[in-house]
């Protein structure tokens, strides 16, 4: 049983809670700048006192409202300034956050209300409202739903007039590390989603760690404005999203909401973050666009090569040689296509961080090649997100980092990876039972994934210990390999790798619609992907992205056969979630019968 620690070398608080980063702040450092907020077309500037007084009125309403210390609030709202300003209201009053994806569905959100035992609801736009009113005869404990477009803040404010600063400060101060801050319920990639309990505790030792060691990123702004900044657009309902939201307020690092993804590029024009955080299905997408805008604009091949140096130059960072013609070359793209690349996020990203799901060896070289490094990490809602990190002077590309100060990893004889540090949540909501399964006795969380531990400390992730798939000859097949290979061919948006109890590996591919067309109008093709699901031509560029694949693995584990199907996978259709996770059993179970064509001889 392979075994990895890294020591605590920082100080983590043992009293106080969350709060008291914003009361610091806006005490302390009140004319920073702490947000820069939506105003129209513009950005308004958000000092940390100003930040303050917002969370300190909000507040006083809860109480006023009803809500006690420990209640649960849940809040439905697409990435905005105001989600962070109840965030920390709702922890200011004594209560724990529940966050439900705006995106969920009326089942989804009476569940989670419901398991949860919300005693209030803020809700976003009346469409989040009916929702949630489709359910409230069956919610007796939820008394209270307040509209953020509907002026719920500012009826917050005028309610809590009477709430002195003495009752406040009472009510926020007798919550400590071991109180519940937040109910997170996992995305639910199979049966209900269960409610992950983490503590105050469980953020102030994660982001205590994690700022430590990702000095870069988190530069604390003064009142000249410098220093680090981000823009937000990825949910606030996921961990990964939350935690950075955290972490700015603790470090007063400069931070925006993006809820419009489609505006995305302009606000990194106009907001200018130095880092940015984001799922790889991003980075791919960004990667694809540039490169079919190239194709487009008759500059393929020039993007192509310019990909390559990138990569090569990365690789020789890491390994210490890089040639000169490949120097040479780098200098002259990064005038010609890295600093075009770079201003697309602002022009001045230097940093990103990547999680959710492997980003894979050549995007991660290919980011670090223009100019932007991509830190991977690893972690799951079940941990206050990071177990591991790549650091700016700790890297190994194609891995997730070695585990952050004070936590340990561990390899089971099944593969499985094991963690434990004071980031390991306290366990589900009502639910023993499962707690038990994921958390043993000797504090060890079990993550379900299965992975590698290298002589350095470095974690590689290979699978999802539920989804190796076994073949009819005993071979046992890690999915995730292959399919985030084939997702970083442009052309594929989604794809599924199959073969349990199958003589031979398969794949169930769907067509990116974005560049589709712009494929269409190169090869003089007509029609939508249901007219060229059998285009020879398309299989072909199919068959190209299965073969680079397939040189990741053996050949009992390579992709034999492979069906475009003409329906996309998305999260409203059930297929993904919200972090843009693939359901398996439900895919698998609206295409059984394109699985079993695959085998049909």
């Amino acid at each position: 049983m392979r075994e990895y620690s890294t020591a605590l070398q920082v100080s983590v608080p043992t009293t106080g809670n969350l709060t008291d980063d914003v009361v610091t702040n806006g005490t302390e450092y009140a004319d920073v700048v702490v947000f820069s907020r939506r105003a129209g077309s513009a950005w308004a500037d958000v000092t940390a006192g100003e930040f303050l007084e917002e969370v300190r009125a909000v507040a006083k309403g809860l109480i006023a409202a009803g809500v006690e210390a420990g209640d649960r609030v849940a809040l439905i709202s697409r990435t905005r300034y105001e989600w962070t300003l109840l965030d920390y209201a709702i922890w200011f009053a004594g209560a724990a956050t529940v966050p439900v994806y705006e995106t969920s569905s009326s089942a989804q959100v009476a569940w989670i209300l419901e398991d949860s035992g919300a005693r209030a609801a803020f809700v976003e736009t009346a469409e989040h409202g009916s929702r949630v009113k489709e359910a409230r005869d069956d919610l007796p404990e939820l008394h209270h739903v307040w509209s953020i477009d509907g002026n719920g803040i500012g009826v917050l404010m005028t309610l809590g007039h009477d709430v002195s600063d003495e009752q406040l400060e009472e009510r926020r101060t007798a919550t400590g590390p071991g109180d519940l801050a937040t109910l997170i319920y996992t995305s639910g990639t199979t049966g209900r989603p269960k409610g992950c309990m983490l503590t105050h505790g469980n953020f102030m030792f994660e982001l205590t760690v994690a700022i430590d060691e990702l000095d870069p990123l988190f530069a604390p702004s003064g009142e000249q404005g410098e220093g680090a900044s981000t823009l937000l657009f990825l949910p606030l309902a996921h961990i990964f999203a939350r935690i950075i939201q955290v972490g700015c307020v603790k470090a007063r690092v400069r931070m925006g909401h993006s809820a419009d993804i489609k505006n995305l590029l302009d606000d990194f024009a106009a907001f200018r973050p130095t880092f940015i955080l984001a799922v790889p299905r991003v980075f791919e997408k960004v990667f694809n666009t540039a490169s079919q805008r190239a194709v487009a604009d008759g500059r393929g091949k020039i993007f192509d090569r310019a990909a390559d140096v990138a990569i090569a130059w990365s690789r020789g960072q890491e390994s210490g040689r890089t040639g000169l013609a490949v120097r040479a070359q780098h200098r002259v793209f990064d005038r010609l296509v890295y600093a075009k690349l770079r201003a697309a996020l602002g022009g001045q990203c230097e940093y990103a961080v990547s999680g959710g799901a492997p980003l894979g060896d050549r995007l991660g070289h290919f980011y670090r090649g223009i100019g932007v490094n991509v830190l991977e990490g690893y972690g799951l809602t079940e941990t206050t997100a990071a177990l591991t990190a790549n650091l700016p002077d700790a890297q190994k590309i194609g891995t997730v980092g070695r585990p952050l100060q004070g936590t340990s990893v561990r390899v089971a004889d099944d593969g499985e990876l094991l963690f434990r540090g004071g980031q390991v949540f306290a366990g589900y909501w009502h639910n023993d039972e499962a707690t038990a399964e994921a958390k043993d006795a000797q504090g060890w969380f079990h993550t379900g994934d299965v992975g590698e531990i290298d002589d350095e400390g470095f974690v590689r992730i290979t699978g999802r210990k539920k989804e190796i798939l076994v073949t009819a000859g005993g071979k046992n097949v890690a999915p995730a390999v292959l399919e985030d290979r084939l997702r970083a061919h442009h052309l594929v948006d989604q794809c599924i790798v199959v073969g349990d109890g199958q003589p031979f590996i398969g794949a169930l591919v769907t067509i990116d619609v974005e560049t589709l067309p712009t494929w269409v109008e190169q090869h003089g093709k007509s029609g939508d992907i249901h007219a060229l699901v059998d285009d020879p031509d398309l299989r072909a560029e199919i068959e190209s992205a299965v073969e680079e694949a397939n040189k990741a693995v053996s050949k009992a584990e390579s992709i034999r056969r492979f069906a475009i199907v003409p329906a996309a996978w998305t999260e409203e259709g059930g297929q993904l979630t919200p972090s843009l996770k693939l359901k398996r059993g439900v895919v698998m179970r609206e295409h059984r019968d394109d699985v079993d064509a695959l085998y049909i001889r």
